[in-house]
């Protein structure tokens, strides 16, 4: 009788200590850096115009995001944007939206500034169809599972979550997994959202508000608006709107 109390407090120790060690955060500050294959978009959209002008595009632009939660909503929105060097061409697309999310009403609203027009996006989340894997990752100190999704039935997102953080969100409008994603990956657009900080105290909540300023309507108006403009642009286009979009 005496071991098995002994081996019970044994087991109860390492059972308070490993949950101990696992904490669960709802509340945070990510600092991410976005980067486009600028070398590699191109060349797929149109190899020969890229062979005569690649020497005046950078091979990439990298931009960085900040993305705050308290939990229950979530602010994304660019903290310093791509630098061109001056004797280089390369306009990048949706760099600067302002994405507003929440989770518990399951709504978003996205303020995207698209060339000369502004459009303030009132929708529902994104609808993305997840799988997870059993691949895993360390980034920016925690541990993440990959998992693979489907975007508009065509577009494939490469994901990696980690369940220490309990927000459903990710960077731009990226969602629906059990826990927050810290790093992304759309091959159709050669892009990447990696975070390189996570901050756990001083959230400033306050902050977290919607933008209200653009041409408002849901996802389908704008995909609608956009349309005719994009068509223009054929392969470019199509990879814009899908930029636009999420």
């Amino acid at each position: 009788m005496k071991k098995q109390i002994i081996l019970f407090v044994t087991c109860l120790s390492f059972v308070l200590t490993t949950s101990a060690q696992q904490i669960f955060l709802d509340k945070v500050s990510i600092e991410y850096v976005k980067t486009v294959a600028v070398w590699p978009l191109i060349k797929e959209i149109e190899p020969e115009w890229f062979e005569r002008g690649k020497d005046y595009m950078p091979k990439q632009t990298v931009s960085y995001f900040n993305f705050t939660s308290d939990g229950s909503k979530s602010l994304y929105k660019r903290t310093k944007e791509a630098e061109i060097p001056r004797n280089m061409w390369f306009q990048p697309f949706a760099d600067n939206n302002l994405v507003y999310n929440d989770y518990t009403a399951g709504t978003t609203i996205s303020q995207k500034p698209i060339y000369e027009d502004t459009y303030l996006v009132q929708d529902s989340l994104l609808n993305i169809k997840w799988k997870i894997t059993a691949d895993t990752r360390n980034i920016a100190g925690f541990d993440c599972r990959k998992a693979i999704g489907i975007l508009f039935d065509t577009v494939t997102v490469f994901a990696f979550y980690t369940d220490e953080i309990m927000i459903s969100g990710g960077p731009e409008g990226i969602n629906g997994l059990p826990g927050m994603i810290l790093g992304i990956g759309i091959p159709r657009l050669h892009t990447t959202w990696f975070a390189t900080k996570v901050q756990t105290t001083d959230i400033n909540s306050k902050s977290i508000v919607p933008a209200t300023k653009g041409k408002k309507g849901n996802r389908e108006y704008m995909r609608l608006s956009l349309t005719k403009d994009m068509e223009r642009w054929e392969q470019y286009g199509k990879k814009m709107l899908i930029a636009f979009v999420i």
